[in-house]
């Protein structure tokens, strides 16, 4: 399906990755239920994935505040994956560490942080 990205989310706080989840799944339907990100007793660092589907743009998505900083990683259909990564540019400071371009897939590694616009996340 072209219009599937698939996010990984890490390096970040739980919180920061329910954050960012919530504001993907307010735009984009996702095979992520309700339930936020929670940190296991693990010493490894935990990774959060979702998929979601992008088969429009978003008109508006205010902008969100986090706690500290989000790597996310996008794999997709290059319209998808811009979909998506306009949504997140536009909710978050979004800064891309790297990209690789297949034959029908994309990746991009991006950097999220918010601590210079937005409103708190809401609690709920």
């Amino acid at each position: 399906m072209t219009d599937l990205v698939q996010v990984v989310l890490g390096e970040c706080s739980p919180a920061d990755a329910d954050t960012v989840f919530n504001v993907l799944r307010a735009h984009f339907p996702s095979d992520r239920g309700a339930d936020a990100p929670r940190q296991t007793g693990d010493a490894c660092p935990a990774v959060w994935t979702g998929g979601f589907l992008a088969a429009h743009s978003p008109d508006s998505v205010p902008g969100v505040l986090l706690a500290g900083s989000v790597t996310a990683g996008l794999q997709g259909g290059p319209v998808a994956v811009t979909r998506l990564r306009r949504a997140l540019e536009s909710a978050f400071v979004v800064s891309a560490v790297g990209t690789v371009s297949g034959d029908q897939e994309v990746e991009v590694q991006l950097r999220l942080t918010g601590p210079e616009h937005g409103a708190p996340p809401a609690d709920g």
